[in-house]
């Protein structure tokens, strides 16, 4: 098996998520590759070393330019902070590097476009990881809705609640300010719900949006303090700083098709800790997911007698089911860890074979369009058309 070697950009969360997922993808996929977890990188103030060790990583860097240039690196995962996606991306193509870039690709639609072009015109493979496509029961409602179960689809209703914010006394993290995160959880939250939009029911046209800020001004974090869904993080004595990100957002869409749709974000959904679900309203059927039952997709079937009519829950766990052959024996259920394990096995397979994987940087402008049109439409109170490359 070829082997190609790995740098990853970030030592926090997704950089936990993506660590995990490398060390497993060829061990139970029949990939083409066996990724070797070469280089961890991140902020002189994280614990690199312990995180290194932990994950298997064979040495640190707090320099990801350097880093992304090493000549024994050849695939860059970008998992730091979204205001970086665009700077490393740019440098990994340019060096040639494939690039695993987690969500939401940017901060802007212009960045986004920048990000494609360098990558397309390095030749090389590139991916957006929006990990909930990769859910086997979504990937079960997308072949429903290609095989016309569902007829002419009319609606799309969804919403992404967390809650980790609700404490006033929680800190400004960089997820909170708009020059590190772009906004809040419209792109954070709302990118995954595009994302599982454009794929299952099509393009979007034009939408109008509102948002919210509920608390404007937070204590400021002490270093090292500034990851997300950290409870009880300390706060430094520095005072307060200005919250310059929405709190909730919510957006209507015209999609190409002529469906309608509905996406709502929020981080003050208290008992809601990621509440992601979406419903699919057509001539001929419906379907509901939600990611805290996510081995489980609800169906509704017009075509089934009226005697039988209803809701029907489907236990996606069987091995016809994407992804879920190279898993357990049927019946036992996947994680959300499994949907990285799952999203590396389509990247390294692409590279291996020279062929595209989705969602793609291409997917990211068409994102970053309708999310900024969304923060647009926000601001001007009129409705927006999405900007089209």
């Amino acid at each position: 098996m070829k082997k190609l070697n790995v740098a990853i950009i970030g030592a926090k969360f997704m950089g936990k998520a993506h660590s995990s997922a490398w060390s497993r993808v060829h061990r139970f996929f029949d990939v083409p590759i066996e990724p070797v977890l070469k280089v961890a990188c991140g902020h002189p103030d994280e614990p690199l070393q312990s995180f290194a060790d932990r994950w298997g990583w064979e040495s640190i860097s707090t320099d990801w330019k350097e880093t992304v240039n090493r000549p024994d690196v050849d695939i860059v995962d970008i998992a730091a902070p979204t205001f970086l996606h665009h700077d490393v991306a740019i440098e990994a193509a340019k060096a040639g590097k494939h690039v695993f870039c987690e969500k939401p690709l940017c901060l802007t639609y212009r960045q986004a476009v920048e990000m494609c072009e360098a990558a397309e015109k390095a030749g090389i493979v590139h991916y957006l990881n929006h990990n909930y496509r990769r859910c086997p029961a979504v990937s079960l409602a997308r072949r429903l809705i290609d095989e016309g179960r569902l007829g002419r689809i009319f609606h799309w209703r969804s919403a992404y609640l967390q809650s980790w914010i609700v404490d006033p006394e929680f800190p400004l993290t960089w997820h909170l300010r708009k020059e590190t995160a772009g906004s809040g959880p419209h792109g954070d939250l709302n990118s995954h719900l595009v994302d599982l939009a454009r794929f299952l029911v099509g393009d979007i046209t034009e939408v109008t949006a509102m948002t919210a800020q509920f608390i404007k001004e937070r204590p400021l974090p002490n270093e090292g303090s500034s990851g997300a869904f950290q409870a009880g993080q300390q706060v430094g004595s520095r005072g307060k700083g200005p919250v310059t990100v929405e709190d909730a957002a919510f957006m209507l869409a015209r999609f190409e098709n002529g469906a309608l749709g509905s996406f709502e974000a929020t981080r003050f959904a208290p008992g809601r800790k990621n509440y992601n679900s979406f419903e699919i309203y057509g001539s001929k059927g419906s379907l509901e997911f939600n990611v805290e039952r996510m081995n489980e997709l609800n169906f509704f079937s017009a075509d089934d007698p009226d005697s039988a009519q209803g809701f029907r829950n489907i236990l996606v766990t069987e091995p016809i089911h994407p992804y879920l052959n190279a898993w357990w024996p049927p019946g036992h259920i996947i994680g959300y860890e499994h949907t990285f394990v799952n999203a590396m096995a389509d990247f390294l397979n692409a590279i291996g074979s020279g062929t595209r994987v989705e969602p793609s940087f291409v997917d990211g402008v068409k994102e970053m369009a309708i999310l900024d049109a969304g923060l647009e439409s926000a601001r001007t109170g009129r409705v927006v058309e999405v900007a089209r490359k």
